[in-house]
């Protein structure tokens, strides 16, 4: 039985591929299936495509996320909850930094039309 390695960069890269399956994943992250279908239940943030047979087909995403809950649990000793409570968290501040980088982004286009109103002559 092989131990979870405690290096993350001693995982193998990630194949170019736009889905895995969980035996791929399985061998990717170092996780014995049993504990990708279990983590399914325990993080709402891994949700794999499920096909015919039930069959799961992770994403590149999901591949990800698992490296983080594994990181969480083996490395920095998290429990389950605190592992999923820091996702949340990490999730949320996520969602603020993307919503405030499109607010100045918007900002700034606004402020360039304004500008070019301004430089145009009125036409009435």
């Amino acid at each position: 039985m092989r131990e979870p390695n405690s290096n993350p960069e001693e995982l193998p890269p990630i194949p170019g591929k736009r889905y895995f399956t969980i035996g791929e994943v399985s061998e990717l992250c170092d996780v014995k299936p049993h504990v990708l279908r279990y983590w399914e239940q325990e993080f709402p943030q891994l949700k794999p495509v499920k096909r015919r047979g039930n069959r799961r087909y992770y994403q590149r995403h999901d591949v990800l996320m698992v490296r983080q809950i594994r990181s969480l649990l083996y490395d920095h000793g998290f429990t389950i909850g605190g592992a999923r409570q820091q996702l949340s968290s990490d999730t949320a501040k996520q969602d603020v930094s993307h919503s405030s980088q499109i607010i100045r982004q918007v900002r700034q286009e606004l402020e360039e039309v304004l500008q070019t109103l301004k430089r145009r002559p009125s036409q009435s």
